[in-house]
C-alpha cells in the first residue's frame, strides 16, 4: 500500500539563478553555484525524483510508474508512459530568456514536446514583472522585425507582480520571468523550450546562449494579447479557505489556507501533490506522517484510501491534482 511520498530535490545551476531557495526554504544548495531551479517532483529520462521517506525510500518515481502506475495515478493516464506533471521552484535573480513552448499541434513537427504551465509567485522584489503574451495589436511581421533589431521585448506584454499572484501559460504563449522573482511552477511533463531572445547573455560555458528563432515563430500564438493574472474567489472546504487557480485538461490547482489545528480529509481518485508555500502542514496517510514546511512537496497516490492534512501553523499550500 502506498503512502504520502516525499522526494529529493534535483538542483539545476542556471546563469540567471541565485541562492534564494536556501534563504527562503533552507534548501541545502551546493556551495558556490547559482541555482535557478529545484526540480521537486520529476520523471524525465535524465532526471528522476528519488523517494526519501517511508518503506520505499531509495526507490524513484520511474520505478513507481513502471510497477504501480495505476495505484499512483488512478483515473489519470500517464504522459508518454511517464508521470504527467513536473513540479519546480524557480529562483530568477536575473530575467529569463524570452521563450515559448510549442503547442500540441506543432510540437511533433518541430521535434519537441508541448508544455502548458502555471506560475505561482512565492516571492517578488519591489517592481518585479512577468512577461506574458503580446502587446495588443502586435503582428507577426512586426515581431520578426523587432527580433532583427534587438527590440523584440518591446512587443511583449508586461505584468507587475507581487507574492501571491499567479499566471496561467498555455503552450504557445511567449513569456519570460523578470528579475527578483521566486516561482512555484506546475507544468506538463516536458522540457522543450525555444528561446526567442536572451538579452545577449553569456551562458555558463562562456558563450552566447543558443536561440531558436524559427521554432519560436512557428510556436507563438500571435493572437494571444495581454493576458491577465489569475483572479478567483475564495471558497470554503471543511473550514479551509480554497482559492481556485487553474483547471485545465492537464492539472487542477487550488491555493488552500488554514489556521493552526484545522484539518482536511483527502480522498481523490487521482494523484494529488501538496506544496507548502508558507507555514507548516502535517500530512498523515497509511500510518506514515510527513511534515511539510514552506518549499517542500509531497505526493498523495490515488490508491491511498485517505489522508489527513492538518495545519501546524498558519499556512498556505498549493493543492495540485492530475486530471
Amino acid at each position: 500500500m502506498l503512502y504520502p511520498l516525499t522526494f529529493q530535490p534535483i538542483y539545476k545551476e542556471r546563469v540567471w539563478g541565485g541562492r534564494n531557495l536556501e534563504r527562503l526554504y533552507g534548501k541545502p544548495l551546493p556551495p558556490g553555484t547559482l541555482i535557478g531551479e529545484s526540480w521537486e517532483i520529476c520523471d524525465r529520462p535524465d532526471d528522476v525524483s528519488v523517494i526519501v521517506n517511508g518503506p520505499l525510500a531509495g526507490r524513484d518515481l520511474r520505478w513507481l510508474m513502471e510497477k504501480h502506475a495505476a495505484m499512483l495515478l488512478g483515473f489519470t493516464k500517464p504522459l508518454r508512459g511517464r508521470f504527467p506533471l513536473l513540479i519546480k521552484i524557480l529562483d530568477a535573480q536575473e530575467m529569463l530568456s524570452l521563450q515559448v513552448h510549442p503547442p500540441a499541434h506543432k510540437a511533433g513537427e518541430l521535434g519537441g514536446e508541448p508544455k502548458t504551465e502555471m506560475w505561482y509567485v512565492a516571492d517578488a522584489a519591489p517592481g518585479a514583472e512577468l512577461f506574458a503574451g503580446l502587446k495588443r495589436g502586435i503582428t507577426q511581421a512586426e515581431f520578426e522585425r523587432k527580433i532583427q533589431n534587438g527590440a523584440v521585448a518591446d512587443c511583449v506584454h508586461r505584468v507587475a507582480v507581487r507574492g501571491g499572484d499567479a499566471m496561467f501559460l498555455p503552450s504557445g504563449r511567449v513569456h519570460a520571468i523578470g528579475a527578483g522573482i521566486v516561482i512555484f511552477e506546475i507544468q506538463q511533463n516536458s522540457d522543450t523550450t525555444y528561446r526567442v531572445f536572451d538579452w545577449n547573455r553569456i551562458g555558463l560555458d562562456g558563450k552566447l546562449r543558443e536561440l531558436h528563432v524559427a521554432e519560436s515563430l512557428a510556436s507563438i500564438d500571435f493572437n494571444d494579447f495581454e493576458p491577465s493574472l489569475i483572479e478567483s474567489h475564495r471558497d470554503r472546504e471543511s473550514g479551509w479557505s480554497v482559492q481556485p487557480l487553474a483547471d485545465c485538461e492537464l492539472f487542477k490547482v487550488d491555493l488552500i489556507s488554514a489556521t493552526p489545528g484545522q484539518s482536511l480529509t483527502w480522498r481523490r481518485p487521482r494523484a494529488t501533490i501538496l506544496g507548502a508555500v508558507e507555514g507548516q502542514l502535517i500530512v498523515v496517510g497509511n500510518q506514515v506522517s510527513v511534515e511539510l514546511r514552506a518549499g517542500r512537496f509531497c505526493l498523495l497516490p490515488a490508491g491511498l484510501p485517505e489522508a489527513e492534512i492538518r495545519a501546524g501553523t498558519p499556512c498556505h499550500c498549493l493543492r495540485i491534482e492530475t486530471t
